[in-house]
This record gives C-alpha cells, sequence and structure tokens, in this order.
C-alpha cells in the first residue's frame, strides 16, 4: 500500500445520532455565506472529511487506518486538488447520504452506485468503478442458486442485502420476499455463515475480496453477473459522493479524476492492488448524466 496521507480515522457513531447532529466542522456549501466555497475553504484547511462503509475493498477503517481501492484513488486525487489531508469517518451504509446531507462530512468514499433516486439526493462523480453481483451462499451451496433470478424462483430462499444497496432494489423489483437488510458487509457474511439466511447479495468483488481473506469461513460465492430487469441489464457504476450545493468541489473533482480514468496504467496503480481490474474501469461515453437518468446510452 503506498504512504497514507490520512488524518486519524473515526469509527462509525451510530446511524440515529447522524442524523440528530447538526452542521459540524464542514465548510460552506458553494453558495455559502461571503459567497465562501467548500473547494476554496477545503484547500484552505488542506483537510476533507469523507464517509467510509465497511465495504472491502473499496473502503474500511481498520484501527487507524483507513483503507481500500477508493480510500487510494482519493488519497491521490485530493492531493492534486490542493488538499493534503482526507479525515475518515466510518458510518453504516444507510447513512452515507444523510449523514453528507446533515453536514457531518464532505464526500462519501464508497464506490457507491449511481441511481436516479441518489441523484435526487446527492450529486455523484463522473464514473469511477464499474461492478457485477455476485451471492455468498454456506459451503457446498446445498440451494443450488446462482443468481437473483434463481433466488426469486426457488421457494423459501432466505436472502440477506445490505441496508440502502442497490441489491435490496434488485430485489424488490423481481417480487423476492422476506428479504432481511444487514447494516454491513461482515454481517451479511456472518448471517450467511450461522445459517440465518441462503445468501447474501452485493457487489462480486467484496464478496471474493471477503471469502478469499476469510478461508475459516464456511461460505463460498457464486459466479459474477450481471442483474436484469424487466429485460434491461443493469449497469453498476460507483462514484464519489458530494452534496448538491457544492457544485465548484464536484467539477474540481472530475477534473482530477478524468486524469486517472483516462490511464489504464494510472488507474491500476491505484486500484489493482485491491483486486480490481481493466474491467472495472468505466467506459468513457459512459456519464453520471445517463445512470442518472436510469440509462446506460
Amino acid at each position: 500500500m503506498s504512504t497514507q496521507k490520512f488524518s486519524s480515522a473515526r469509527l462509525a457513531i451510530a446511524a440515529s445520532s447522524v442524523l440528530a447532529l447538526g452542521l459540524v466542522g464542514c465548510s460552506a456549501t458553494d453558495d455559502g455565506d461571503a459567497g465562501a466555497s467548500t473547494l476554496s475553504a477545503l484547500q484552505e484547511a488542506g483537510t476533507i472529511t469523507v464517509a467510509v462503509a465497511d465495504e472491502r475493498p473499496y473502503s474500511w477503517v481498520d484501527g487507524d487506518e483507513a483503507m481500500g481501492a477508493t480510500i487510494a484513488m482519493h488519497e491521490e486525487i485530493f492531493s492534486n486538488m490542493g488538499i493534503d489531508n482526507v479525515d475518515v469517518i466510518q458510518v453504516d451504509w444507510n447513512s452515507l447520504i444523510p449523514g453528507l446531507n446533515a453536514g457531518r462530512f464532505d464526500a462519501i468514499s464508497a464506490g457507491m452506485s449511481i441511481l436516479p433516486e441518489r441523484c435526487e439526493a446527492a450529486a455523484f462523480s463522473s464514473p469511477e468503478i464499474m461492478y457485477t453481483t455476485a451471492l455468498m451462499v454456506p459451503e457446498g451451496n446445498p440451494q443450488g442458486i446462482t443468481d437473483l433470478d434463481s433466488v426469486a424462483a426457488t421457494d423459501g430462499v432466505r436472502l440477506a442485502v445490505l441496508a440502502g444497496g442497490i441489491e435490496a432494489g434488485y430485489a424488490d423489483s423481481l417480487g423476492i420476499t422476506g428479504v432481511q437488510s444487514v447494516p454491513d458487509a461482515q454481517t451479511g457474511m456472518d448471517t450467511v455463515a450461522n445459517g440465518r439466511a441462503d445468501a447474501f447479495a452485493m457487489t462480486a468483488i467484496s464478496l471474493n475480496y471477503m471469502a478469499d481473506n476469510n478461508p475459516s469461513v464456511p461460505v463460498e460465492t457464486t459466479g459474477a453477473f450481471v442483474q436484469s430487469i424487466d429485460g434491461v441489464d443493469q449497469v453498476g457504476a460507483g462514484a464519489t459522493v458530494f452534496r448538491q450545493a457544492d457544485t465548484a468541489l464536484l467539477a474540481a473533482y472530475n477534473d482530477a479524476l478524468a486524469d486517472i480514468t483516462t490511464d489504464v496504467d494510472a488507474y491500476l496503480g491505484l486500484v489493482g492492488e485491491y483486486g480490481f481490474t481493466a474491467e472495472n474501469l468505466p467506459p468513457a461515453d459512459l456519464t453520471t448524466a445517463q445512470l442518472c437518468a436510469g440509462t446506460d446510452g
């Protein structure tokens, strides 16, 4: 791993308290007092606060150290924007956008999928990471399931999904009943390993990473797949998330991001050690506007 520039990483505060907190420690938005922008305030302070969820290998906190592919990207990108320090706070996935809009942090570093409903609540950068879906199942896959369509077609399958995750929407669209939400990926794996669920749906790279790094846990993963809803393949693309008012910050970020996503060697130099490959690099013609509109072209 490259040398870290992060100040102390702070662990999660309960989700309920995220909403209870007022604007704390965050700079003015681009439309703020005296015309001050978040971007200029962050550059002056030299520090940006980002939130992560524990979804490996995208981003997580281990002790006082922030790790993951999106963390490596942000170390590079924010430094190139004149912001040398990244302060990391870890929260539950479902608290990321509410906490951002409450002013608890300045950006979300979690590879969050660009979805129309999320675009109504926050501003997404250009696409950063493409992904596919998989299922984590008990060792031996006793139900013989391979994807969410097979879950929907098999009676009695108990499916776990990340609360607020894209897979929850897939399950709802497919009419899968009895779905249980979990707050983080670790809980999802534990739920399958302990027999409380027959499958846990999440991004393939995350589930493979967890299975590979927990060989003593009696689980395995299915092959990766692209979920189809009503005959339409669901394009999965993650991005960094900002408040909608922080337009200058978003524009500067996208400019710096383009230097990485247009250079496959630069991209892999940051995310390759976490298992990401050139297949995870978004195509040049895929835009946030398309994904926010619910289209992929």
